[in-house]
C-alpha cells in the first residue's frame, strides 16, 4: 500500500490518499512561530493499517524540511511524537508537556 502525503492549504489540511483516494488528513494552524496540528483523521475503511501514523511522520518531516516548529494539540500527534522521540525536539516551547 503506497501512501502519498501532500498539503492542501486551501483547506489548511495535509491529506494522505491510497491510491488516489482520500484516507486520512491532518488539520493545521498556521502562527507565525509555530505550526498548530488540530485534528487527525484517518476515514473508517483506512483506520488500524498505519495510515494515520504515515500520515503524521510525513507531516513531522515537512514541518521540521520547513524550519517550523509544531504545536501537538491533536492527543494522535502527541502521541505519535511520544512513541518516535526523535521529533520531540520540534515541538515549540511551552507545549512540550503534551508529549
Amino acid at each position: 500500500m503506497e501512501i502519498a502525503v501532500t498539503d492542501n492549504p486551501q483547506q489548511s489540511r495535509y491529506e494522505a490518499r491510497v491510491d488516489g483516494q482520500l484516507a486520512a488528513f491532518a488539520v493545521y494552524v498556521r502562527r507565525p512561530d509555530a505550526i498548530a496540528l488540530t485534528h487527525v483523521e484517518t476515514l473508517p475503511q483506512f483506520r488500524g493499517k498505519g495510515v494515520g501514523s504515515a500520515l503524521v511522520g510525513n507531516v513531522l518531516d515537512a514541518i521540521a524540511a520547513q524550519g517550523a516548529r509544531v504545536i501537538p494539540h491533536c492527543p494522535f500527534v502527541a502521541d505519535f511524537i511520544r512513541r518516535n522521540p526523535e521529533y520531540a525536539a520540534l515541538v515549540a516551547d511551552g507545549y512540550r508537556a503534551q508529549v
